[in-house]
């Protein structure tokens, strides 16, 4: 699973990308700071399974911090997109073809109105144009993708006795379609029986597909910058936008490992344990006053979290070796936790851990209850599960 981080140029998307993964991103002003695409690791919060059972976790492949646990997801940033993309302009095709492995899109604007559709420096630009305009440079790249492969997936359909879900999830498997989701598209649409569409037919099986596949979270970054408050109303009341401070997380986020603070990410409000100088507790004032009291948290942890457990509708699972002590095989306790999709059963889980646990699965346990469950037993969020093999 991937969450790519989009937008114009200057808005703070690379500050975003490094406030949620604590990567190192140019962060400069001028357009196409980012000519390759980072990669990073973000981490989505939920309360840590020790929790329920009064233990202390020894995390491996994620991180516990005060009850807290932090599981990794894989983040892409790549570089801002400017009007006309989906023609190649400024460098747009290589852009889009870098989001293609993309699940999630967070779409970053400037709330504050300071940078015009190129991401130059502008007095009072409406971040509304931008959305509209992203989303649309995205929908004309998917049109062109489904219209390049609608005729010859047409003619397989009609004398090949193709199958139109089979068809269009091969050809756009590059791009992560899956048969899901051509299906529930085609549904929706009412137009799993036919093939005889129009252009305009086609254009909008490619959006409703592009919304299925690509969901996009919008964020209203800058929240914390003059201007802003003009603006957030009307993004609120037409998206109910996101209203987030990037630059107040990656401040925070830097404190805190530098012992000045103690701050978990995504909370409304830090402890100073430390002597910051006069500049710094007057940067840690501002931000506790103009932004965690006024929304509450800087908003990035929230969006992460939203695009994983409420776009994708993913949930955490934490497999276990032994059942009794909550261990792996080295004793460490509740040492992984698992993003998976809502309605894992506990043999996906299997094959999700190793090829080879899924083919000698014979049951597994529910460490929560003590009982042992099947294969085919849905998973729900927090469970801890000890899989059981044959030798």
């Amino acid at each position: 699973m991937i969450v790519g981080v989009v937008g114009k140029p200057n808005v703070g998307k690379s500050t975003l990308f490094k406030a949620m993964s604590m990567a190192e991103a140019e962060i400069a002003n001028f357009p196409f700071t980012t000519i390759k695409p980072n990669v990073g690791v973000g981490y989505v919060r939920t309360p840590d399974a020790g929790v329920h059972f009064n233990v202390t976790a020894a995390a491996r492949n994620s991180v516990v911090r005060a009850g807290v646990r932090f599981t990794p997801v894989k983040l892409i940033d790549v570089a801002g997109l400017v009007p006309g993309a989906h023609e190649g302009k400024g460098l747009g095709n290589q852009f889009l073809d870098d989001l293609s492995a993309a699940d999630v899109l967070i779409h970053v604007v400037d709330a504050s109105g300071r940078t015009n559709e190129l991401g130059e420096p502008a007095a009072d630009h409406d971040p509304k144009k931008d959305i509209a305009f992203l989303e649309e440079e995205i929908d004309l790249w998917f049109t062109g993708l489904v219209k390049k492969h609608w005729d010859k997936i047409k003619s397989r359909i009609k004398y090949d006795s193709g199958d139109i879900v089979k068809e269009f999830s091969a050809v756009l498997s590059g791009i992560k379609i899956s048969e899901h989701h051509v299906k529930t598209t085609l549904l929706k649409m009412g137009r799993e029986g036919t093939v005889d569409w129009s252009d305009d037919d086609v254009a909008d099986f490619a959006v409703e597909l592009r919304k299925m596949s690509k969901p996009i979270v919008l964020v209203a970054n800058k929240a914390d910058v003059p201007g802003a408050d003009k603006h957030l109303p009307g993004l609120k009341e037409k998206y109910g936008i996101f209203p987030v401070s990037a630059a107040s997380e990656l401040a925070l986020r830097q404190a805190d490992k530098a012992g000045v603070i103690e701050y978990l990410p995504g909370d409304s409000d830090f402890k100073i344990k430390g002597t910051p100088d006069e500049k710094q507790k007057k940067a840690l004032e501002f931000i506790r006053t103009g932004v965690l009291k006024k929304y509450g948290s800087t908003g990035v942890q929230q969006i992460l979290n939203h695009a994983v457990f409420d776009m994708l509708k993913y949930m955490v699972v934490y497999p276990v070796e032994n059942e009794n002590a909550l261990s792996d095989g080295q004793g460490n306790i509740l040492p992984d936790s698992h993003l998976v999709p809502q309605g894992t059963t506990a043999i996906e889980l299997a094959y999700r851990i190793h090829t080879d646990i899924g083919d000698k699965f014979i049951g597994a346990i529910d460490c929560k209850t003590k009982r042992r469950i099947g294969r085919d037993h849905v998973l729900a969020d927090g469970d801890v599960v000890k899989i059981i093999t044959h030798r």
